[in-house]
């Protein structure tokens, strides 16, 4: 039960460590809704995170650990809230089938 607390607690610690727009390295992802070479869409412990940019790829993903490694030219984050997440989901499944 005590380790399970700890497992836990490490992964609802958010972090970005963003290098030189080339490399991403985050924690305290919950799951990766989407991805392509031009987004990469991750649900956070902190909401909603849009990566945006060119030739991204997802190196390392760890659910488990919460943790993912994303490579490529990194244009933009942007975070929405938790509660707009079934809206993001679903705005981008109708982009998809439009």
């Amino acid at each position: 039960m005590e380790e399970r607390r700890m497992d836990e607690s490490r992964r609802s610690v958010h972090k970005v460590y963003l290098n030189a727009r080339k490399t991403a390295v985050l924690s305290g992802v919950r799951d990766v809704l989407s991805f392509d070479a031009k987004e990469v869409y991750l649900e956070t412990e902190q909401g909603i995170l849009l990566i945006q940019g060119d030739e991204l790829h997802v190196n390392r993903l760890s659910l488990e650990k919460g943790e993912i490694d994303v490579d490529g030219r990194i244009d933009s984050l942007a975070y929405s809230d938790k509660e707009e997440t079934g809206k993001k989901a679903a705005s981008f499944l109708g982009r998809l089938f439009q």
